[in-house]
């Protein structure tokens, strides 16, 4: 989360190329498979956030905020809502 414009801009652009930590890289990283691929996170997946530095809670946290916002998307897309 971030207040600077600029970075999350950057962010949006591609996440590979902004200015964040090593750490927040493979959590994004993450977070687009778990989005794009869910179906093929594997153990290698989980490593390396663990080798980025997330504990078991932090991963699991991740995980289910993404899977959250993929599942809210999907509602609302399948009904239809916001979209203008």
């Amino acid at each position: 989360m971030t207040l600077d414009e600029a970075l999350s801009e950057a962010i949006k652009k591609d996440f590979r190329t902004a200015d964040i930590s090593s750490s927040e890289k493979a959590m994004l990283e993450y977070v687009e498979k778990i989005t794009v691929k869910p179906a093929q996170i594997t153990s290698m997946d989980i490593d390396a956030l663990r080798n980025a530095g997330f504990e078991d809670l932090a991963i699991l946290q991740i995980n289910l905020i993404a899977s959250w916002f993929n599942y809210i998307n999907r509602v609302a897309d399948g009904l239809g809502v916001g979209r203008d």
